[in-house]
């Protein structure tokens, strides 16, 4: 049985200006699967996790989350999908004014009506989820990087999401701190049985992590299977970027 596609993107092509983002970008994201893409820098991985968030749209082409095609939802369809869907910023995004708590209560604040107490409680359960439960009236100015990072995810899934998308995670910490991150991904994908996609360069993370690795070159998918698939890729490019070359085909 084929394993059923949470998200998909169909022969997509995005320029901004004249500048050509992607080019005939198909990628599949399989439904309770970690997907992984990887690529140069300015590649265009972030822009991908944005068409599948709803906050861009291509020049042609398809976006599916499920059976709907966001390039043809009115704003009420894409509001109502885009709640299904959470985006974990690279800087964690936090308000500095606001203590840790607060700031993971934002989205129930603005998207439900329960109240203080039911709102904390939810709070609490998610910084457990992420280790940081003592970090609840903390400001963001008193966590380190890490926690910064893990306090984010858990913004990130206090509405209980189907979708995570994870925009460079491990970005800037140290391998330790960087080992937390990767295990803290797999274990919330378990908690909330659900779908999470990963922008990162850290290879050795990717592969603690993956179950589906895409590598975009020059506007598309050049590259796409288990680890192991594309680690045995034949496609030169591929190989030089894994072993993180200057001897190969992709011009430095």
């Amino acid at each position: 049985m084929a394993n059923k596609v949470y998200a998909r993107l169909d022969d997509i092509d995005l320029s901004f200006s004249d500048r050509v983002v992607l080019k005939n970008c198909s990628l599949d994201i399989v439904e309770g699967a970690i997907t992984c893409i990887i690529g140069l820098s300015g590649a265009g991985k972030s822009t991908i996790l944005r068409l599948i968030d709803g906050l861009v749209l291509p020049d042609s082409g398809h976006v599916y989350i499920g059976d709907r095609d966001l390039c043809h939802a009115s704003q009420r369809q894409l509001y109502e999908t885009r709640r299904k869907i959470s985006l974990s910023f690279q800087f964690a995004a936090l308000l500095d004014s606001m203590s840790v708590g607060e700031n993971v209560a934002l989205p129930l604040r603005e998207h439900t009506k329960l109240s203080d107490g039911e709102i904390r409680r939810i709070v609490m359960d998610a910084l457990e989820s992420v280790g940081l439960s003592h970090t609840y009236d903390n400001l963001p100015s008193e966590l380190s990087g890490g926690m910064l990072k893990r306090a984010g995810f858990a913004r990130a899934i206090v509405m209980r999401p189907d979708l995570i998308l994870y925009d460079e995670p491990t970005t800037g910490l140290d391998p330790i701190v960087t080992h937390l991150i990767t295990d803290t991904i797999v274990q919330l994908r378990a908690k909330l049985n659900g779908t999470a996609v990963v922008i990162s360069h850290d290879l050795q993370s990717i592969y603690m992590m993956a179950d589906y690795v895409a590598m975009l070159f020059e506007g598309a998918i050049i590259a796409y299977g288990t680890v192991d698939e594309v680690r045995k890729s034949p496609n030169p490019l591929v190989q030089q970027f894994l072993r993180g070359s200057e001897v190969g085909p992709i011009p430095i």
